[in-house]
C-alpha cells in the first residue's frame, strides 16, 4: 500500500495539473472570444481569399472541389478534419487545410454524403442520405484508403438523415418516420455493423414531421447515453430526447416556427447534458426566418426562444470549446456569435456555410457550398 503522505502529494500534484490545464484552456478561450468580439464583421468575399472580420477570420482553405457542397464535417483537431458532400465526395486534411486528400469511397459518385463522424485521422464513418438504398453507411480504418459499406437501407420507406456517436464504439443514425415513428439505427462496434432498434419507445411522429439532412446536426449526443433529435416539417418543430442510448424518447415542442415542409429545427448542440442550443428557420432564400434559435437549460425538457436570434435561417451550430456561454451558428447568409449562451446572437461574417464544428484545442471549422471549407483563425 502506498504511504498516505505520498498519496496526498500525488493528489495535490494531480489537482494542480488539472487546475493548470483548466486555466490554460480558459485563457485560450478568452483570447479567442476577445478576437471574435473585437468589432463588427466586414462582408466576406466569396473567392479563395480569407474571410475576415476585424480580428477573427474564417480562413478559407482551397479544397479544389468547387462543384461539391459539403454538409458533413468532422473536426478532429486544429490540423485534422474530414468533410463529406455531394458526388460521393469525402476529403481529409491533416495539415490544417493546406492540402486535402480525396478519400471518397469507390463507386459512390451518385451518392450524397450528409454526415461524417471521425474518431481520429484514420477512423471515420460517413452517411449517405436518400430513399431506399441511397441511404448507406461506410467506415474506414486507414484514413480513407479503403472503405467498408457497413449498412445499406433496404426499406423504401426509410430515409436516413444524421449520425452521432457517444464514443468510439456506440453510435446511432436516424431515419425519417417509418410506420408513424422515427426509426433509429444502432451500432456497438464503431459503425462496423448496425441494427434497427425497436420503435416502442419512440413517440408517434406528427403529420409531415421529418428531420433535415442539412448539416449532420439533426441528431447529436453528449456523454455516454444522452441523445437529441431535431424535427420540422409539421405543425410544430420538436426536439426529442433519449437518456438511454435511443431506446426510449420524450418529445418537446420548440419555439422555432414550423408549419411548412421547409421550416423547423435544423441543428442542435449541447455543451453538457443540460445546456443546449437549437437553430433553424425556413431554408428557402426568399422566406424570412423569425425566431430561428432557442435555448434549453434542462436537457431539452423546455426551450426558450432567443431574445435576439440570428437574422436568417441557420443550419449548423457549435459551442466554442472551454466556454459556457459562447457558440457559433452558420447558414447560407452568414455566421453568428453568441456570448451569452444563446440568448442573443450577432452576425460576425457573411459568407455561406452549412455546418460548423469545434475541437478542444480551439480548432473551429466550417463547410458548405462550392467546395468551401474554412478554419477560424486570428
Amino acid at each position: 500500500m502506498r504511504p498516505l503522505g505520498n498519496r496526498r502529494r500525488t493528489v495535490r500534484t494531480a489537482r494542480a495539473g488539472r487546475a493548470g490545464r483548466r486555466a490554460a484552456a480558459a485563457a485560450a478561450c478568452a483570447a479567442a472570444l476577445a478576437v471574435l468580439t473585437a468589432a463588427p464583421a466586414q462582408a466576406q468575399a466569396h473567392g479563395p481569399a480569407s474571410a475576415r472580420t476585424h480580428g477573427a477570420a474564417w480562413a478559407l482553405k482551397d479544397t479544389g472541389t468547387p462543384s461539391v457542397r459539403f454538409r458533413g464535417l468532422a473536426a478532429v483537431d486544429r490540423n485534422t478534419a474530414w468533410v463529406a458532400g455531394t458526388q460521393g465526395t469525402v476529403l481529409r486534411t491533416t495539415d490544417g487545410g493546406t492540402t486535402w486528400r480525396n478519400v471518397s469511397p469507390p463507386g459512390a459518385a451518385e451518392l450524397q454524403f450528409r454526415d461524417v463522424e471521425a474518431f481520429d485521422a484514420r477512423r471515420a464513418v460517413v452517411l449517405a442520405i436518400g430513399e431506399g438504398e441511397a441511404s448507406r453507411v461506410y467506415r474506414t480504418d486507414d484514413g480513407g484508403a479503403t472503405w467498408t459499406e457497413s449498412f445499406r437501407n433496404t426499406d423504401a420507406r426509410a430515409f436516413y438523415d444524421c449520425l452521432t456517436f457517444f464514443d468510439r464504439r456506440h453510435g446511432l443514425a436516424m431515419s425519417d418516420p417509418v410506420d408513424g415513428r422515427f426509426r433509429i439505427l444502432s451500432t456497438s462496434d464503431g459503425g462496423r455493423s448496425w441494427k434497427v432498434l425497436p420503435n416502442t419507445g419512440m413517440p408517434p411522429a406528427l403529420e409531415g414531421e421529418a428531420g433535415f439532412a442539412a448539416s449532420g446536426q439533426c441528431l447529436v449526443s453528449t456523454g455516454s447515453r444522452d441523445v437529441w433529435l431535431a424535427t420540422g416539417g409539421a405543425a410544430r418543430a420538436r426536439v426529442l430526447h433519449s437518456s438511454d442510448h435511443g431506446l426510449t424518447w420524450t418529445a418537446t415542442d420548440s419555439p422555432i416556427p414550423a408549419g411548412d415542409p421547409a421550416r423547423g429545427v435544423f441543428a442542435l448542440a449541447f455543451r453538457d447534458r443540460a445546456h443546449g442550443l437549437a437553430v433553424g428557420g425556413d431554408y428557402r432564400p426568399d422566406q424570412s426566418s423569425p425566431r430561428a434559435a432557442a435555448v434549453t437549460g434542462d436537457a431539452g425538457r423546455t426551450w426558450r426562444p432567443s431574445a435576439t436570434p440570428p437574422p436568417a435561417y441557420r443550419s449548423g451550430v457549435a459551442w466554442l470549446p472551454h466556454s459556457r456561454t459562447a457558440a457559433l451558428a452558420v447558414g447560407p447568409t452568414g455566421t453568428d456569435l453568441t456570448t451569452d449562451a444563446g440568448r442573443t446572437w450577432r452576425t460576425v461574417d457573411t459568407g455561406s456555410y452549412d455546418t460548423v464544428d469545434c475541437t478542444p484545442d480551439l480548432g473551429c471549422w466550417a463547410a458548405g457550398e462550392q467546395g468551401r471549407v474554412a478554419r477560424l483563425e486570428r
